[in-house]
């Protein structure tokens, strides 16, 4: 092969490549075996007919494109890889050229990886939040231990705000019943408003073995099918319980956690909130931080780049979806659009993510960020330690390549914020986190 012509404008390359007669054979050879099962010519059983009495009926150069597809991973790479081209996203054919004497010229058009320009990515002022844990949140805490311990009792009384009912239901629009109208054996929390408006009030005064009907017009914004309807459900209290939460106290505290007292077990939950709720603002202070040095970057963001993330980023949400019991197509579908309305939707996310990835790779080529033998090894005995496998089984199926750029990635983001300042939150921001 033989690279007569390279031009770069922008994000764009073209490259002009003349191939070797012997390589365009071999791709119009493949091509043609792969098609002939389905060529049937007169005189000659289907799938049997010889080359040239195809190219003489159909032309001489009747294989030449699918030829081309067959050898084109072996043109790209040396018109490309070869010629330290950095291509971006997917590489198109804009021009094939047949001489006289049957040799192939052919145009390829990719983009390219964009000139980086950065911005301030050291010293920048970034909000951080104080963070503090308050009483009411470690009384939340131990109200929720509480709960997790508290037991049940069935009671030989009417039904009260706070009781659990366990009840039979079916709802009926104009007598007829409607889809997810029904349920058996359901235990209700009274009061803790899981069903429409006006349905668990109706449930107190209600006692074990009752029935009655009761009226409920469902709200305005709800399933379009129901929404201002007003329907009957019919109810049967099967059961009334009480929940028994035990007192706040030093037993307490001895039946559910390894304290002593409940003084000790408050000073525990504070601590460890507090940890948590720190970890949680580190994260955002850092996101800030890296999202200030990519708006400060200049670049002429590719098309390919960024395709190339909404690709990911759909591909992580689509198995994010598959671990709840959906499918992207259903998930569409119930938000009232298709594929790619949710590629719309994602789009603005992956541009912001694109340019980020771009300045956080500029900034470890301007720091000279490496990344040793041992740290690699390092982070792949994570990995193996985080999915409870071998090392080396995580090694095949992990390129080495994207556990190091990931490994530059978190060192250029530590670059970032190491040389970042925090600064208090404005006054109405601060306000709107309470």
């Amino acid at each position: 092969m033989n690279v007569k012509n390279i031009e770069k404008k922008g994000n764009e390359a073209t490259i002009v490549v003349e191939i070797d007669k012997e390589l365009m054979e071999s791709g119009v050879s493949k091509a043609y075996l792969k098609a002939r099962k389905n060529i049937m010519i007169p005189g000659f059983r289907k799938g049997k007919a010889p080359r040239k009495m195809i190219e003489a009926m159909y032309g001489a150069h009747v294989f030449y494109e699918d030829g081309l597809e067959e050898i084109f991973p072996e043109i790209y790479k040396y018109a490309v890889t070869e010629q330290d081209i950095k291509a971006v996203g997917r590489p198109s054919l804009t021009d094939m050229n047949i001489s006289e004497d049957n040799v192939v010229t052919i145009t390829i058009t990719t983009e390219t990886y964009p000139e980086v320009t950065l911005g301030d990515y050291k010293g920048l002022e970034v909000e951080k939040n104080k963070v503090s844990v308050s009483d009411a949140q470690v009384e939340a805490e131990l109200d929720r231990m509480a709960q997790n311990v508290a037991s049940t009792e069935t009671v030989d009384r009417a039904a009260q705000i706070g009781d659990t009912a366990n009840i039979d239901f079916e709802g009926f629009d104009n007598g007829v019943p409607f889809n997810g109208g029904k349920g058996d054996n359901f235990d209700l929390k009274l009061g803790s408003g899981s069903f429409v408006p006006g349905f668990e009030e109706q449930i107190v005064g209600m006692s074990a073995g009752e029935e009655k009907d009761i009226d409920i017009t469902f709200p305005e914004d709800y399933h379009k099918d129901l929404a201002g309807k007003a329907v009957v459900f019919h109810v049967k209290v099967n059961k009334v319980a009480v929940t028994n939460v035990p007192e706040k106290d030093d037993e307490f505290a001895k039946d559910v956690s390894e304290f002593e007292t409940l003084a000790d077990l408050k000073a525990d939950i504070r601590a460890k909130a507090l940890e948590d709720a720190e970890k949680k603002a580190q994260s955002a202070f850092e996101q800030a931080c890296v999202e200030k040095a990519a708006e400060n970057t200049t670049v002429d963001m590719p098309k390919g780049l960024i395709d190339a993330e909404l690709d990911n980023q759909m591909e992580r949400f689509a198995y994010q979806l598959q671990m709840s019991g959906y499918s992207m197509d259903a998930y569409a579908k119930m938000m009232g659009g298709d594929i790619n309305t949710m590629r719309n939707a994602f789009r603005p996310a992956a541009e912001k993510q694109a340019k980020i990835n771009v300045t956080l790779a500029k900034i470890a080529e301007v720091e000279a960020i490496s990344v040793s033998d041992d740290e690699l090894e390092e982070e792949f005995a994570s990995i193996a330690k985080q999915y409870g496998m071998e090392v080396e089984k995580i090694k095949e199926m992990v390129p080495a390549e994207e556990v190091k750029s990931g490994l530059e990635t978190r060192k250029a983001i530590k670059v970032i914020t190491d040389n970042a300042v925090a600064v208090a939150p404005k006054k109405e921001d601060a306000a709107s986190e309470e």
